[in-house]
């Protein structure tokens, strides 16, 4: 995996991050999932369509580390590798090319770091 400028191992992957957040405020941390969870049960939305929408969301906002993330999670949930890129396809008119082109790499990568199918090259 390419890490990003001035990051290690976990950190560039972002669990450090959390793992953290975790040590350093205990409360803040499990009050932020607990509302995590809240939102995610509070509607009709199944867990597959949930983690769609995270990686939606993630790729909307240009964020590196959401996106790998949520593309690692939505993996796990059942969603399709080909799903993820059509992802970044969709998203195409409304971030624009270069964007785009960002989440699909970062889509590719995680694809390629869970073994989820070869890496397209």
């Amino acid at each position: 995996m390419a890490k990003r400028a001035g990051m290690r191992g976990s950190e560039a992957r972002g669990t450090g991050a959390r793992a953290r957040l975790r040590t350093l405020f205990p409360m803040v941390s499990e009050a932020y999932e607990a509302m995590a969870l809240a939102a995610k049960d509070a509607g009709p939305l199944d867990p597959r369509s949930v983690a769609l929408l995270k990686v939606a969301l993630s790729v909307g906002r240009g964020s590196w580390r959401g996106t790998h993330a949520h593309a690692r999670k939505a993996l796990e949930a059942g969603v399709a590798p080909e799903e993820l890129r059509h992802l970044a396809a969709v998203a195409l008119p409304t971030i624009g090319l270069a964007a785009s082109l960002d989440a699909l790499r970062w889509i590719e990568e995680t694809i390629d770091e869970q073994g989820a199918e070869p890496p397209l090259r």
